[in-house]
């Protein structure tokens, strides 16, 4: 396949985009998921002994948590929760990364150049309004990859619409919709951290023509996005976690249930799960961005064929 040269960038509709985005974000995390299972139940570890009950499984590490996993509760648990998953990132993904150029262009009033601080704003906005969609998926997801089985050998949750309806009965709309205020925090920085570097990286790459548009160019700006993004957005994340698979008034806010990590567990609790974050950002960023350039590339030919047959 023959890169593209910056004068040769293809130009995309917003529908392309959009529809672009979703599908790319579900291929990387049906590729990534896993580790992203390994990430929640390192970050939830350590609250388990404030509640009644609660399990004393330890993990140590990536490959600890997903070997321990798999011998205590079989390997399609590291996949709890990717029903919800995919819901997530359909709704999600498609928002905060599809409509990131239009927004780009609605700050500027339409001009192709977008500072820094254009770029920012543009990621926080869609990054909140991805949120007001996907809410509820993100919190069924979560609950989902960080539940083990009970006593009895039941579960929280059986099955995606069941936990649905179980949350709204037991904890009613502010249930499905818990953790709202630290996710908005979460993906506006997520957003603006993944979106911009990769968008500013990309841009720099091919102004000095180090390299074409094409895969190389876009696995490195997408790994140096997600590294970035694991740096900034770890505390929030960690957080964001505890506070939505933390049972009814457990925590009195986001901001109560941070206060709770500091003084029980130390400010290093803030970047538990540091790595499998890292290698899940950083392996579902390459994957997605790079089949996220190539879908939009196929669609737009797709497109053009469908309007141009001949």
């Amino acid at each position: 396949m023959v890169g593209l040269k910056p004068k040769d960038v293809v130009v995309h509709t917003a529908t392309v985009k959009f529809f672009g985005a979703g599908t790319a974000a579900c291929i990387a995390d049906l590729l990534t998921f896993p580790l992203d299972t390994a990430k929640v139940r390192l970050q939830i570890q350590g609250e388990s002994k404030n509640r009644k009950g609660g399990s004393a499984v330890k993990y140590r590490g990536v490959y600890g948590t997903i070997t321990t996993m798999v011998r205590t509760e079989g390997a399609r648990s590291l996949y709890n929760g990717l029903v919800a998953g995919l819901q997530r990132q359909m709704s999600f993904a498609s928002v905060r990364i599809g409509l990131y150029d239009s927004m780009k262009q609605f700050y500027t009033r339409g001009s192709d150049r977008a500072g820094i601080v254009t770029r920012i704003m543009a990621g926080c906005t869609t990054g909140a309004m991805a949120v007001a969609f996907a809410q509820p998926t993100d919190v069924v997801k979560v609950r989902f990859q960080a539940q083990r089985p009970l006593a009895d050998g039941g579960r929280r949750y059986n099955s995606t619409m069941q936990a649905y309806k179980t949350i709204y009965r037991d904890e009613g709309m502010r249930g499905l919709w818990k953790g709202c205020l630290p996710n908005i925090t979460r993906n506006a920085i997520v957003n603006c951290a993944e979106l911009v570097t990769y968008d500013l990286i990309k841009e720099l790459i091919l102004k000095y023509d180090l390299m074409t548009d094409n895969f190389p160019c876009h696995f490195t700006a997408a790994f140096g996005a997600g590294f970035c993004t694991t740096v900034v957005a770890s505390p929030v994340d960690v957080v964001k976690t505890r506070f939505m698979n933390s049972g009814s008034g457990e925590y009195k806010s986001a901001i109560n249930c941070a206060i709770n990590m500091v003084r029980q567990e130390g400010p290093t609790a803030f970047y538990k799960g540091f790595m499998p974050s890292f290698l899940r950002l950083g392996s579902w960023n390459i994957v997605m961005f790079v089949s996220y350039e190539q879908i939009k590339r196929s669609m737009t030919n797709a497109q053009r064929y469908w309007e141009s047959p001949f």
